[in-house]
């Protein structure tokens, strides 16, 4: 399948990430049950900061490998988008994890603001929205339309269009 170097818009990467976050819903939810079985914990604040750690994990281990193994996550193949790193085959096991903990850089520092300044409820929302407007941003700005934690990580998100289909030449059957 052909690869381009075509950054893809900013609106295609952040419906790709509103769709990888509703197919997360599912790997979260199984991840968290498979924690309070384990642990055969009955309440969510008990070992809520083990359960978090988990949580990070498992995430970060369905990222890499997904993009270790083909360079799309399944929402990233839906929205045609692929991960590369320039001159590479395959994604370094290494840029894999750079870019997994620097895109925690869309959350982290607001909500480290949010907790800093004490903001509860609809404040602490507001704050994370500004964090990735501004973190999403940083795409505008970046010479090849990358977002910073690709920049940071050596990645890439290029544009990847399927193949062109050879129009159908069958006859139909006659009769």
């Amino acid at each position: 399948m052909p690869v381009s170097t075509l950054a893809p818009s900013l609106k295609r990467r952040l419906a790709s990430m509103l769709y990888e976050a509703m197919l997360l819903f599912g790997v979260v939810f199984i991840a968290g049950w498979l924690f309070d079985t384990l642990t055969q914990s009955r309440h969510a604040l008990t070992l809520r900061h083990a359960r978090q750690a988990w949580l990070f994990i498992v995430l970060g281990v369905y990222f890499v490998t997904f993009w270790r193994r083909s360079g799309q996550t399944l929402a990233m193949k839906t929205w045609r988008m692929r991960l590369i790193v320039p001159g590479r085959e395959k994604i370094p096991l290494k840029n894999a994890i750079a870019r997994y903990l620097l895109a925690w850089m869309w959350f982290v520092p607001a909500m480290a603001i949010a907790y800093v300044f004490g903001l509860k409820e609809w404040a602490s929302v507001g704050i994370v929205v500004l964090g990735m407007i501004a973190w999403a941003a940083t795409a505008r700005f970046d010479r090849d339309g990358q977002f910073l934690h690709d920049r940071l990580a050596g990645t890439r998100i290029v544009v990847w269009d399927l193949a062109p289909r050879k129009p159908n030449t069958a006859q139909p059957p006659a009769g």
